[in-house]
């Protein structure tokens, strides 16, 4: 189903040709869980597999078979789409399911006599069902709302990752496609070096984050106001239960779904920003971050089943925008294919290097001092790929549009001076402060640091503000 990008529109009444389509991502817990609890009735061993076989199996081939769809919103519908619920009402949906699934799973795996095979695909299809619930915590992360924002740590729970909450929104966002994140890969770094560094990697940004946040508000950082303590106490919450349920064992079969679902999420990233870099600037800023800094994809089946993950230009550029108004840009690099086909390719080094190192070399124009590359691989990989005599000229890259939002309103900052982030409007007042983040009431702009980034979206820095008042 390939489309063409439609320009924007002087109707706010657009309608969502995939409004009901979107239930797929919360039908796909459902279907596992229906599965999984029809094995003890039939031993089914393809039941165990169900998760997988959907992700791995199905849903390529449905991407394959309907293609792409690059149709974008217009910008006047956006606010009407941010401000329907029934799409929060779908990410919310998912959440149950995903608990009763993993319930389901480890009691399958503790009480039913499973062989080998069975008990791998529950442990998979767990593992994957809790995966997948990542993104749905990323989806809520991002957003303002209280309870948007608690719904995102009792998602990742089950998958014992709740540092995520802290660290890809605070971490993650703002640097993104730099050495500084521990979640982008570089060009001719294979996986499974990835995976350890990422996932050590961002344990330690979380933890110094919520630590450098507590000691500005004067606070431990062992203490219930840390923010990873949080997520993780729900973790052992969950799992003390269904262990005191279950037994011992149970709690070897959680965890090991955990680090199958946590390893889900991490090839995401590593096939979401492989190889892409923001340049330095002479401030020693990184340039801003645009569509041209993730890997995108318009496949339609996957975007269904991930609230859009695979428009991940956008989601880096606006990331408090919501799933079902992000859009599609021209200048975005893109995948040859879905996140589901592309995932057993990043688990073999050489098939990734083969289907993807050439088009990280063309995105830069052949110019390969511009990508990210492993300094082990940087000598190989400039000898074939670094030719930037011979590349074409790069691509503009236009600046990306912010979601529509009423502008702050000046009489709602009180006395003193007001600053607004250009791309979420978040607006900093000094009579107000940042309490949350360490900036008590009356603190003065003067006094944040030039590195401040905003709370709200992390994409802006303090120089990027506008004052408003």
């Amino acid at each position: 189903m390939a489309s063409i990008a439609n320009p924007a529109s002087s109707s706010v009444r657009w309608r969502d040709g995939k409004r009901y389509l979107w239930l797929a991502s919360p039908a796909l817990p459902v279907i596992v869980l229906l599965a999984l609890a029809s094995v003890p009735l039939t031993g089914s061993t393809v039941l165990c597999w169900i998760g997988p076989v959907l992700f791995y199996v199905i849903a390529p081939l449905l991407d394959w078979f309907i293609g792409t769809d690059v149709v974008n919103a217009p910008e006047t519908a956006v606010q009407q789409l941010e401000d329907d619920r029934y799409y929060r009402a779908i990410v919310f949906a998912y959440i149950p399911a995903q608990f009763l699934v993993t319930g389901l799973g480890a009691w399958l795996a503790m009480t039913q006599d499973l062989n080998l095979v069975q008990l791998v695909g529950v442990l998979i299809s767990t593992g994957m069902i809790n995966g997948v619930g990542i993104n749905t915590a990323h989806e809520l992360g991002h957003k303002k709302e209280a309870l948007e924002r608690w719904l995102a740590k009792l998602t990742l729970a089950p998958v014992a990752y709740g540092h995520f909450f802290v660290e890809h929104n605070k971490g993650h966002h703002k640097h993104v496609a730099t050495p500084e994140d521990p979640a982008s890969s570089r060009m001719g770094e294979n996986f499974w070096a990835f995976l350890p560094r990422t996932m050590i990697g961002s344990i330690r940004s979380a933890w110094r984050i919520e630590r450098e946040r507590l000691e500005r508000l004067g606070k431990p950082v062992l203490s219930l106001d840390n923010e990873n303590i949080q997520a993780w106490a729900m973790t052992v919450l969950f799992f003390g239960a269904l262990t005191v349920w279950l037994g011992w064992p149970a709690l070897a079969f959680l965890v090991v779904q955990a680090f199958f679902g946590a390893s889900l999420l991490e090839v995401v990233n590593y096939l979401e920003h492989y190889g892409l870099s923001r340049k330095k600037l002479a401030d020693g800023r990184y340039e801003r971050c645009a569509p041209e800094h993730s890997w995108n994809s318009n496949h339609v089946v996957t975007n269904l089943l991930l609230y859009q993950l695979q428009r991940h230009s956008d989601h880096h550029a606006n990331p408090t925008r919501r799933y079902q108004a992000l859009r599609h840009f021209e200048q975005s690099p893109q995948l040859p294919t879905g996140y589901g086909s592309l995932l057993f390719v990043a688990y073999i080094p050489w098939l990734w290097y083969r289907l993807m190192d050439g088009r990280v070399a063309a995105h830069y124009g052949y110019d390969l001092t511009r990508a990210r590359i492993e300094p082990s691989k940087r000598e190989a990989l400039m000898r074939r790929w670094h030719r930037p005599a011979s590349a074409a000229p790069a691509a503009e890259v236009l600046a990306p549009v912010a979601t529509l939002r009423p502008e702050p309103a000046i009489a709602d900052v009180g006395e003193g001076r007001a600053y607004s982030c250009p791309n979420c409007r978040f607006v900093y007042a000094e009579s107000r402060g940042c309490p949350n983040e360490g900036w008590a009431a009356g603190t003065r702009w003067s006094e944040l640091p030039t590195a401040w980034t905003c709370p709200q979206c992390a994409v802006r820095e303090k120089p990027d503000f506008v004052r408003i008042a």
